[in-house]
């Protein structure tokens, strides 16, 4: 199978670890597999790269980085027949996480090259916000600032992100969104909106337990305004996987959602953020992402039911 790994060096953990492009030349070489790597040297250069190898008949193009390459990878890989694997090297790996990928690069080279049990490639959803494409989460409000800040520290990982996440909060005013999908419209004061494909944000940060990447729907959670020891205890929730169960939180499923906020923002799509407008608007894209998943994986390859429009599930 023919196939193109797309190497960040400047990824998460792979500033900590200067010989894993040597290591994967090496496999390469040991498994006599039909591939090459090839080495990111500026934002979006990843996804120049894997349009290249999707347009050069890779029938497999992986992303060995974390969730921004893993991001800038998939873009070029919306609707074509090449699929996305991936060797999760960030600080979240929270698709990676979601779909059950090994998280070791031995291990996650293994399932690439078809030894032991094997993979099986999956038609995942896909979102867009602004016309941004995201994968695994997009998010406004304080998800956007933690972003912003967590992208310029030099020391990353989840007690950074942590400590980020409490300086953000003592810090970041709500602000009043109005919410729009389908026949469902709200306004609220929030602290933040983030919209999620999976169930998580990354390191088992589960905000939308239960959302799957295969429903042809996306999951919208809102956050109301909360204090330090609020936010800690919506922490413990997000990792205990009850984080929907707050009464803080309100969470709907759909196909489309319109947010717009008094003034324009940042957004963050994948951890990464970006500028927008007052109005931000998403939407899901089914199964437009094949992917390489586990033999086990949750994401499943089952048809798609048509019945929801838009709004499908209203959680107080």
């Amino acid at each position: 199978m023919k196939t193109r790994f797309i190497f960040n060096p400047c990824s998460g953990h792979n500033r900590r670890r200067p010989g894993l492009d040597r290591s994967i030349r090496d496999f390469i070489a040991a498994r006599s597999l039909d591939a090459q790597i090839v080495t990111t040297d500026a934002p979006g250069h990843a996804t120049e790269l894997a349009r290249e190898a999707a347009h050069g008949g890779c029938e497999q193009v992986v992303a060995v980085g974390g969730d921004g390459t893993m991001n800038e990878v998939a873009q070029a890989l919306l609707h074509t027949p090449a699929a996305l694997a991936l060797v999760p090297c960030g600080s979240g790996n929270g698709l990676a996480l979601h779909l059950g990928l090994p998280l070791s690069p031995l291990g996650a080279l293994t399932l690439i090259a078809g030894a032991g049990a094997g993979g099986r490639v999956a038609a995942l959803d896909t979102g867009a916000a602004d016309g941004w494409p995201f994968f695994n989460a997009m998010g406004l409000g304080l998800d956007a600032d933690v972003s912003h800040r967590f992208n310029s520290l030099v020391q990353r990982g989840l007690p950074g992100y942590v400590r980020t996440a409490l300086a953000a909060v003592r810090q970041i005013r709500p602000e009043r969104v109005c919410i729009t999908s389908h026949n469902f419209r709200d306004e609220l004061d929030v602290l933040l909106v983030a919209v999620a494909n999976s169930d998580q944000y990354g390191n088992n940060a589960r905000i939308a337990p239960g959302a799957r990447v295969d429903d042809g729907l996306l999951d919208l959670v809102a956050v109301a305004p909360v204090g330090i020891i609020g936010a800690a205890l919506l922490a413990v929730r997000l990792f205990a996987g009850t984080f929907d169960e707050s009464p803080h939180v309100r969470r709907l499923r759909g196909r489309h959602f319109v947010i717009d906020r008094v003034a324009p923002g940042l957004i963050h799509t994948d951890g990464e953020t970006r500028a927008a407008g007052a109005r931000v608007e998403v939407v899901v894209h089914p199964r437009s992402l094949r992917v390489l998943v586990p033999m086990a994986s949750r994401a499943a390859l089952r048809p798609i039911d048509p019945a929801p429009a838009g709004f499908a599930i209203q959680l107080p």
